[in-house]
């Protein structure tokens, strides 16, 4: 009996500007996330954990700290068919580049046809969750579906931040209308409070999914969007169902965090997000043995906390601290640091997100704040304190008080 053939496709070609200025010298997709990921860990991860073994990550936009980080953590043995590639646009169709998400897999059609798959899973790359997708297959199959959404149960009050799915009450497994972000909607049968957003994910009959987008190309109304038009072109048609995540069981997974879910595009939700793995209790687990979340293995020294000169101890609360990163005499509460960052006697990190290399001089302070790689806070400096100066000195602060300094910038008393 022939089994059914899946292949993956990650989406990784986005700008990402709401993320900036982490986005400024890396897509999306590449920026860290939570000590030594990359957002696309989190995608990669899901898909390798599924059984997916042919998969190709999309890319575009300041691809080259992406292609690197696949290319170096993602490498899967080809002696059974099995890879993790990097594919660039390819201007395949004409001197352009991408235009959309539905144009990117368009222009990479010849990917499909020389693997040949039955269904073909297409996914984001820049959102924290788990997720068995070998589950949401089985249910598009059984569906007779040509196309699946996997869906995820939201508060009725954020539908304006989602892309809302509405199904008729008789065949709730199949969508019947597919909004973007309306202002009112209808929530759900059974939990009236609640709605369905879209995910990002998806799963295609793949010859289906080839008709779809080749329609879509010969458009001059779209946007060419996976989300904003492809799903819809097989809704009108009647043939998109809809996967609940609520369904979905993942193993090792705790009553805390099963559904979790989190598109972290902004600066706002991606420092939230951090703040999910650093509670006693975290929302987001990143302990889960049984579906481990990959990345690059550092060859780096464990974490050191150690006295300065003066007898002073440093010390951790409620943080996560990687490989490498040394704490002599300074302080960190309710933060993430990155591999390899120094915090030197008497500094202070507090509510912030340290990425690699980050070096914190004596006497430094840094209050819910970003800092991006290589970044160096002088002694004595404070960052996160003032607005106002903040602002006066280039940094990014966003309307709640987050400040975000760029990669390899010196701050100064």
């Amino acid at each position: 009996m022939k089994s059914t053939k899946i292949f993956g496709i990650v989406l990784a070609g986005g700008e990402g500007k709401r993320l900036m200025p982490l986005t400024e010298d890396r897509a999306k997709p590449a920026v860290p996330f939570g000590g030594h990921y990359r957002l696309i860990d989190f995608a990669l991860s899901n898909l390798t954990n599924s059984g997916l073994g042919q998969i190709v990550v999309l890319t575009q936009y300041k691809s080259h700290s992406l292609d690197r980080h696949v290319s170096q953590t993602w490498h899967v043995s080809g002696l059974l068919n099995a890879y993790i590639a990097s594919v660039p646009a390819q201007q395949r169709l004409g001197k352009r580049w991408f235009s959309g998400s539905a144009d990117a897999i368009l222009q990479s059609l010849n990917l499909i046809h020389d693997e040949k798959p039955d269904i073909v899973v297409v996914v984001g790359a820049d959102h924290v969750y788990r997720m068995d997708f070998s589950q949401m297959i089985d249910a598009h199959v059984a569906s007779g579906a040509p196309a699946t959404v996997a869906a995820i149960r939201q508060p009725i009050g954020l539908a304006d931040q989602f892309g809302v799915i509405e199904v008729d009450p008789k065949a709730p497994d199949r969508i019947s209308r597919f909004l973007d972000q309306p202002k009112h909607t209808t929530g759900l049968a059974d939990s009236p409070d609640e709605i369905l957003a879209s995910m990002g994910n998806y799963v295609f009959d793949a010859d289906a999914l080839i008709e779809a987008v080749r329609a879509d190309g010969e458009r001059t109304d779209s946007n060419h969007d996976m989300g904003g038009d492809i799903i819809p072109y097989f809704v009108n048609r009647g043939e998109a169902g809809v996967y609940d995540l609520k369904r979905n069981e993942v193993p090792g997974s705790t009553d805390r965090d099963r559904y979790y879910w989190r598109d972290v595009g902004t600066i706002d939700s991606f420092f939230e997000a951090h703040q999910d793995l650093i509670s006693a209790l975290p929302v987001f687990n990143l302990y889960n043995q049984e579906w481990p979340i990959f990345s690059r293995q550092l060859n780096s020294p464990p974490a050191k906390f150690v006295r300065d000169a003066k007898g002073r101890l440093g010390t951790m609360i409620d943080s996560i601290v990687s490989l490498g990163c040394v704490i002599s005499g300074g302080h960190i509460e309710r933060s993430v640091l990155g591999p390899w960052a120094s915090i030197e006697s008497g500094s202070t990190v507090v509510d912030s997100i340290i990425f690699d290399r980050v070096h914190l001089k004596p006497g430094a302070v840094v209050q819910r704040t970003i800092l991006d790689k290589d970044v160096v806070v002088e002694a004595g400096a404070a960052v996160g304190v003032d607005r106002e100066r903040d602002l006066a000195r280039g940094f990014s602060v966003t309307d709640s008080g987050i400040t975000v300094v760029a990669k390899g910038v010196t701050v100064r008393p």
